[in-house]
């Protein structure tokens, strides 16, 4: 069996995280589908091959990944992973949360970490679409959260669904990750998703008059105070503290039972190491890989200027010879 190392030629986690954000990876012919959600809004579906139309006798393994915050089917991880899938004759998708297609949505609420009932919907109508075939999932960032968090609450049944799952750079604790963020040098991601973050918000306040307080989301200078104001109100909870507890998937690692490989570098600027579980915090069907390099969704290999292939042959290699 391959043993799997992630030693990164950028030094420090800072550069291993920054330096994918410069790439740009070739686009991929997309095959874009629209799913009308329950609640009258719409999400985007971006796959590698034409969508099927209808449920056949298809068995090619499906591979569904779910992308992280102000994250989207042109991030490079998405590009690199969907580029690998389809070198091996995987079908692959990309889920756009609400919002993240390039198209504002429709309704006030968009998607957050802990969005585990949409997680739910949106998995079941791809079994039902695809019934023969092998189905995988992996989650990145915020979208590996929401992952790991709907595993745990569906325990066994998450089987009805998928065969196994992984979950990238996951934020597990919030909290821990939230306010790791607020200080020195990780401040420079806090203000690169905000940017995008309260543009989408002003959108939003454009054509929802008065659904928060424009003044302090304008004045938000952390993710907490983004949270507190818009985050978590729009989606039903207290407030940051609230979100951030109640969103958190780390408390439920214990009831995941399909295999699942949990993957997240020592050196990830966004989730300090201590945050990260120990083994009797997650069930015997989590593999938790915590190599000393790898940022937050960088993992970048070989001789200058790098390469990003080492994530997606890992996650292949998991599906593919250690499931």
């Amino acid at each position: 069996m391959t043993t799997y190392r992630a030693p990164g030629w950028l030094p420090g986690g800072h550069a291993q995280t920054i330096y994918p954000l410069l790439i740009r990876p070739d686009p991929l012919p997309y095959h874009r589908d629209r799913w009308e959600t329950p609640d009258g809004d719409f999400i985007d579906l971006d796959w590698n091959v034409v969508p099927p139309a209808s449920n056949g006798a298809d068995t090619r393994p499906l591979l569904v990944l779910f992308h992280g915050l102000e994250g989207s089917s042109v991030s490079h991880y998405a590009i690199t992973l969907m580029r690998a899938a389809t070198a091996i004759g995987w079908s692959g998708v990309v889920v756009n949360f609400r919002g993240c297609s390039g198209e504002s949505n429709r309704l006030p609420r968009a998607y957050h970490s802990g969005d585990s009932d949409e997680i739910d919907w949106i998995l079941r109508r791809l079994r039902a679409l695809c019934p023969t075939r092998p189905c995988y999932a992996v989650g990145v960032s915020l979208g590996g959260n929401a992952l790991l968090k709907w595993l745990g609450e569906r325990q066994a049944g998450a089987g009805d669904c998928l065969r196994a799952a992984a979950a990238i750079s996951a934020p597990l604790d919030l909290t821990a990750c939230g306010h790791h963020l607020a200080r020195g040098f990780n401040r420079i991601y806090t203000q690169y998703f905000l940017r995008t973050l309260k543009r989408n918000a002003t959108e939003k306040l454009r054509r929802y008059p008065g659904l928060f307080d424009e003044r302090r989301m304008s004045a938000a200078n952390s993710l907490y105070e983004f949270d507190d104001v818009v985050t978590a109100p729009l989606h039903g909870f207290a407030g940051a503290d609230d979100y951030w507890r109640k969103a958190s998937s780390k408390p439920w690692l214990t009831g995941i039972r399909l295999p699942t490989l949990v993957l997240n570098a020592q050196n990830d600027p966004f989730l300090p190491a201590q945050a990260l579980p120990l083994a009797r915090q997650a069930a015997a069907s989590v593999r938790l890989e915590f190599p000393r390099q790898g940022g937050h969704v960088g993992f970048v290999t070989g001789s200058l200027p790098g390469r990003l292939d080492w994530l997606p042959q890992r996650l292949l290699h998991f599906f593919q010879h250690e499931v």
